[in-house]
C-alpha cells in the first residue's frame, strides 16, 4: 500500500450535507464533496491487511485496496480503470449502495471502516470530469442478437457486457425512460437523473439499442421476440408490491410507496404537474416500513411540505452497535439514520397496523395500531405477539406502504412459460442463469428477489458471461474474479 501507517494517522471523514432548510427546497443532491487531498488521506486509511475481506463483502468483487492505493498516489485514471474492471456503473453504487464492503473492512473491527463508497463515487466523478469515460464500440460483430428485458441496473450491466462481446443488444423498457427503479424508484435528491442520462448516452454510442414504452408480451409478442433474437435475458426486476391484509386498504390515501415515488420523479422530470401526483402537502403522513424505500418516502414527503411525518417499523429497534449474533465481517442489522430521517420524522418500532379508518367519502382519516413483541425460540421461526391494551389511533390523511416486493409480477413469465420458485421468482441458478426454456436466461431481482443495486449489477455481468458462452461456445467476458483491466 502507498501509506502503511495511514490508518493510524487519519480518522474517517464523511461528506457533509447542505443545511436541512436549504435542501428541502428542491430535489437536488445535497452532499458537499471532500477535497482531493482529504480523499487521498481517506484512501491512505486502507490497510495492508493481507486478506482484504472487503472483497468478500462486495458482491461485485471490487478491487478495493487497489483503487484506494491509486487514489492515495494521485493516479486517478488508473483507479478508474480498476474500478470499472468489476463495476459498470460506480456512479450508481457510489451513491446508492449500503456498502457491505465497509462492514467487512478489517479496519472496521475496532475503528471506523475505510470510506470505500465515497471514494468510489469520487473516482468515477473525476473520470467523467476528465473525459476518461468514453464510448467504445466493439471492433467485430458476431451476428448474434440478444433481447434484454428491463433497463434497471442488471439489464444495463448485462447489455454493456454483451455489446462488448460483439453481439447486437436491444434493451426493452415498458416505461418512457431508461433506468428502471434507478429512475422511477430513487428520488432525485439521492440520484439526480442526469447521472443516469450521461451513462445511457455512452451505452447508445457503443451501439446498444433501447426501446422504451414497450411492454414485452403486450406491445411486442413473445413469438416475435423469439423469431427476432437468438437469446432472451430477463432482467425485469421485482415489481409485485407487498400490501397489508387488513381492513381499509382500499381507502383513498392508502398508497403504495413506489407509486408515490414514481409520480414524484415524473413531476421532478417535468412529465407531470404537481396537481397530478400523490401529494403529501399539508397532510399527516405515516410511512409503514423502515427500509430505504420508507426513508425515501420521508424525504419526499418533507419536500412536499407535509404537516407531520411518522415512520412505523414492525421489527424491534436495532442496536447502535454490531449485534453479537452478527459478528464481523458479516452484514450487521444495526441502527441506521438516513439523511431523510434527519430532515424530520418520528420513528416507532415494534408496532403493527391493525386497521385503516375512513370518512363517509372513503377518504383515509386515521389508522389503528398495537404494540408487538417478537418471541424467539431456538430452532423455530420468530413468533409475533400482540401486546394487549396497546391499541392506539393515529390521525392521518396519507399512508405510504413501503413493505417491499413479493416477486416479479410480470406477465412475460407466464407467456414465456418459464418456471418459478416458491417465491414466484424465475427459477435459474447462478451456475449458468438459464431458465427451463432454451435460450432464455434471467438475472437480477426477477431471479433472486428484491435485493441491492450492487447485486443486480453483479448478476447482470455474470449472466452476460453465460449468455455469451451459450451463443459462442466460450466467452472472454470477465466474471467476478477476472481482474483484467478494460478501457473505461
Amino acid at each position: 500500500m502507498g501509506k502503511t501507517t495511514g490508518f493510524l494517522e487519519f480518522k474517517r471523514i464523511n461528506e457533509s450535507y447542505d443545511l436541512v432548510e436549504n435542501r428541502l427546497k428542491n430535489y437536488k443532491e445535497f452532499t458537499i464533496p471532500l477535497n482531493k487531498q482529504t480523499l487521498q488521506n481517506q484512501s491512505a486509511r486502507c490497510m495492508d491487511c493481507g486478506i482484504p475481506f472487503c472483497h468478500s463483502g462486495c458482491p461485485l468483487g471490487n478491487l478495493i485496496p487497489d483503487f484506494n492505493d491509486n487514489v492515495y498516489s494521485g493516479n486517478w485514471e488508473r483507479a478508474a480503470k480498476i474500478l470499472h474492471s468489476t463495476n459498470n456503473f460506480p456512479e450508481f453504487t457510489g451513491r446508492l449502495c449500503p456498502a457491505p464492503c465497509e462492514q467487512a473492512c478489517v479496519l472496521g473491527i475496532n475503528e471506523d471502516p475505510v470510506s470505500i463508497e465515497n471514494i468510489e463515487k469520487n473516482i468515477v466523478e473525476v473520470a467523467f470530469d476528465k473525459g476518461w469515460i468514453k464510448a467504445y464500440k466493439p471492433e467485430i460483430r458476431t451476428g448474434k442478437t440478444v433481447a434484454v428485458i428491463g433497463s434497471g441496473p442488471s439489464g444495463l450491466a448485462a447489455a454493456q457486457q454483451l455489446n462488448r462481446a460483439g453481439h447486437v443488444v436491444t434493451v426493452y423498457e415498458r416505461d418512457s425512460k431508461i433506468g428502471g427503479l434507478l429512475r422511477y424508484g430513487i428520488p432525485d435528491f439521492k440520484l439526480e437523473k442526469q447521472i443516469i442520462d450521461r451513462r445511457i448516452k455512452i451505452l447508445q454510442q457503443e451501439g446498444i439499442i433501447f426501446k422504451t414504452n414497450t411492454n414485452v408480451g403486450v406491445d411486442v409478442s413473445i413469438e416475435t421476440l423469439k423469431l427476432d433474437f437468438d437469446t432472451i435475458l430477463l432482467c425485469g426486476g421485482a415489481a409485485a408490491k407487498r400490501t397489508l391484509p387488513i381492513k381499509g386498504t382500499g381507502l383513498k390515501g392508502v398508497v403504495q410507496a413506489m407509486d408515490f415515488l414514481k409520480l414524484n420523479n415524473e413531476y421532478v422530470d417535468g412529465l407531470k404537474d404537481f396537481k397530478n401526483i400523490i401529494s403529501a402537502k399539508g397532510k399527516n403522513v405515516i410511512v409503514i416500513g423502515g427500509g430505504d424505500t420508507g426513508s425515501d418516502c420521508i424525504g419526499t414527503s418533507n419536500r412536499h411540505g407535509a404537516s407531520s411525518v411518522t415512520n412505523f417499523e414492525i421489527l424491534n429497534k436495532p442496536s447502535n452497535g454490531r449485534p453479537a449474533n452478527q459478528p464481523w465481517p458479516f452484514w450487521p442489522m444495526k441502527m441506521k439514520e438516513s439523511s431523510s430521517h434527519e430532515e424530520g420524522a418520528e420513528r416507532f418500532w415494534s408496532i403493527s397496523t391493525k386497521e385503516f379508518l375512513g370518512d363517509e367519502n372513503g377518504n383515509l382519516k386515521a389508522l389503528i395500531t398495537c404494540e408487538v413483541e417478537w418471541v424467539f425460540k431456538k430452532g423455530e421461526r420468530p413468533e409475533l405477539r400482540e401486546l394487549p391494551g396497546t391499541d392506539k389511533t393515529w390521525p392521518c390523511e396519507l399512508v405510504l406502504l413501503a413493505l417491499g416486493f413479493t416477486g416479479p409480477g410480470s406477465t412475460i413469465i407466464e407467456k414465456l412459460g418459464v418456471e418459478t420458485d416458491f417465491r414466484t421468482n424465475v427459477k435459474a441458478t447462478t451456475k449458468d442463469f438459464k431458465t427451463n426454456i432454451p435460450g432464455v436466461f434471467a438475472a437480477g431481482d426477477i431471479r433472486r428477489g428484491q435485493s441491492l443495486i450492487v447485486w443486480a449489477i453483479s448478476e447482470g455481468r455474470q449472466a452476460a458471461y453465460h449468455v455469451d458462452n451459450h451463443l459462442m461456445g466460450s466467452s472472454d467476458l470477465p466474471l467476478k474474479d477476472d481482474n483484467d483491466l478494460p478501457r473505461i
